[in-house]
């Protein structure tokens, strides 16, 4: 099955995306332009690297502790309306540092409503990392974080911009004012989006301490997932230490002045939207573990540069080269993260993901201002080019093996992917999703004049055939005695009707001969059909056959995110 190549053109055609990332726009650039004016407000009442460290960790402690819960939450409400709250209360809490900013208000009177912000917004992240696979589907899904990156890092280039002309032209006040107005435009627009998630009931693992070690032993016990989330815990850590870093590189040897910590920011966004351009393609690169250990090394090692440089103009060069490769290691890990996770545990994961990730920014924070006060800071900036690529360097073999133990397991499941793809009804699937219902798959053979499905019966999962025959019949809504309805010969598949409406067997499948079949439980069978669009002739072929045997059943079909050309043919006349 000939499948495209993941398009920034098919992820922005999907107009639910479409609105998530103009939604995305507006946050992130208001947050980044005072994320500026946060810390130069902290620098400036205090002129101290402890307080600017306290400045990033009372925002991102908080973060890491309700992170975890907070991915618990967006599994068991309705993710969109989570956001939506998200933005109106982060709406009032900037408006709060607006008036601290305004009354020129203590430094720690700052942080503390930083910290609210950043609780309130706890749940955005692992909302946005499970909505964007159900908006987007697996095809799409690494262009779908391309772009989302490429957001933050426009967000990037722009926020800290307009920050630094504003602080060098007016007050702090201005930007938090401006941010606070952009999370009302958000929230306008998250309410347009008409795809919703579907809650997942947390509750049956325990209480909210359980609830939370979900998502972290998923995690754990996956050597894969272990490692594809130690990439940007690492590029989350390093850019803590930059964090702190970058105000006195740029005060003490690059000559620009505390608000040069900002064009620095820039540098790093230019970076990644230069990486935006390609990063996508390098999804499909069968080494994956090449491409991450390049891009961790080329974002590390260039900082041993600048302990040489004085020139801004070169600094902004080397940050740009930092910013295309942690934007590769970022979008590459998540996307590889995102594929190996079951669609309802997303969120926990993602709550357990965002929270080490703040984990690996406050240590690099934390740790800066005692390196820069006992090593001084060439030391400080060798330390950090030199010790991650060391690091990468140990883990490589582990993490090439990774690539080799994927490459059979693709080999492995590569014969019944090629029956799944005959099916109708996975027309339209991805390899990713093809590959994952192989996996899931439960093989079993039975013996002839065996039942294999009762009419009545709850349905709970897909069979599909792939040796033997067997004989449909059903006694239907009227009849008293079963009535043969057809035989069916592999490769073939029964059992999705009472998936996809919700009822009991409709008809009763019994093997006429020795038969082997493929059984997909119902879980994953509908969380693969979130993913990839019900083709037109397998729907169709369901509507015919339930009419066959229940006539009064009202036909109800899964509902697909909705691109610019269905929109378009919607609104023609019938």
């Amino acid at each position: 099955m000939a499948q495209s190549g993941p398009s920034y053109r098919n992820a922005l055609r999907k107009r639910d995306f479409r609105l998530l990332a103009t939604a995305l726009t507006q946050s992130s650039m208001g947050d980044w332009a005072a994320n500026v004016a946060f810390v130069v407000y902290v620098y400036e009442h205090t002129h101290s690297a402890a307080w600017v460290s306290a400045a990033t960790l009372g925002r991102m402690i908080p973060k890491f502790i309700v992170s975890p819960y907070a991915g618990v939450v967006a599994e068991r409400f309705e993710r969109i309306h989570l956001m939506i709250a998200s933005d109106l209360v982060r709406l009032v809490l900037m408006g709060g540092l607006t008036v601290v900013a305004a009354t020129d208000g203590p430094a720690w009177a700052a942080i503390a409503v930083g910290a609210g912000l950043t609780v309130a917004g706890a749940v955005y992240d692992p909302a946005t990392s499970a909505m964007t696979p159900q908006l987007l589907g697996e095809e799409d899904l690494a262009a779908g974080n391309a772009l989302t990156e490429l957001i933050n890092n426009i967000a990037i280039i722009a926020g800290p911009g307009v920050g630094a002309l504003v602080l060098a032209l007016g007050d702090p006040a201005i930007v938090f004012g401006v941010d606070s107005a952009t999370f009302a435009i958000s929230a306008l627009l998250l309410v347009r989006i008409s795809a919703r998630s579907t809650p997942t009931d947390v509750t049956e693992v325990g209480g909210p301490l359980r609830q939370m070690t979900v998502g972290l032993k998923a995690i754990v016990t996956s050597p894969t997932a272990l490692l594809l989330t130690s990439f940007p815990i690492v590029t989350t850590m390093l850019y803590g230490v930059d964090s702190v870093l970058f105000v006195f590189l740029s005060k003490e040897q690059l000559g620009t002045g505390s608000t040069g910590y900002g064009y620095l920011l820039v540098a790093l966004g230019v970076g990644g939207v230069i990486a935006a351009a390609f990063v996508n393609r390098l999804a499909a690169l069968p080494r994956l573990s090449v491409v991450l250990s390049v891009g961790m090394i080329a974002y590390a090692a260039p900082t041993a540069a600048l302990v040489a440089v004085h020139s801004p103009t070169i600094a902004f060069l080397i940050e740009v080269v930092r910013g295309i490769a942690t934007l590769i290691v970022d979008v590459l890990a998540m996307t590889a993260l995102q594929r190996s996770l079951a669609p309802d545990m997303i969120s926990r994961v993602f709550g357990v993901f965002w929270a080490v990730i703040i984990g690996g920014l406050i240590l690099g924070a934390f740790v800066t201002p005692f390196l820069l006060d006992y090593a001084g800071l060439d030391a400080t900036l060798l330390l950090d080019a030199l010790v991650v690529p060391a690091l990468v360097i140990l883990v490589f073999p582990r993490l090439s093996s990774l690539d080799r133990i994927a490459s059979r397991e693709a080999e492995v499941l590569a014969p019944r992917v090629r029956v799944l793809e005959q099916l109708g009804i996975f027309a339209a699937a991805s390899q990713n999703v093809l590959e994952r219902l192989a996996k899931n798959s439960e093989e079993i053979t039975v013996d002839s004049d065996t039942s294999i499905v009762r009419e009545g019966e709850e349905a709970d999962a897909l069979y599909v055939l792939v040796d033997g025959r067997v004989d449909v019949s059903a006694h239907g809504e009227t009849g008293r005695s079963d009535k043969h309805i057809r035989f069916m010969k592999s490769p073939s598949f029964f059992g999705e009707i009472g998936l996809l409406q919700g009822i009991p067997r409709t008809a009763t499948v019994t093997a006429t001969e020795p038969t082997r079949l493929w059984r997909i439980s119902g879980e994953d069978f509908l969380a693969a059909l979130t993913e990839t669009p019900l083709s037109a002739s397998a729907a169709s072929s369901l509507t015919m056959r339930l009419k066959r045997t229940h006539p009064s059943q009202q036909v109800s079909l899964p509902q697909q995110p909705e691109t610019e050309h269905e929109e378009a043919a919607a609104s023609l006349p019938h």
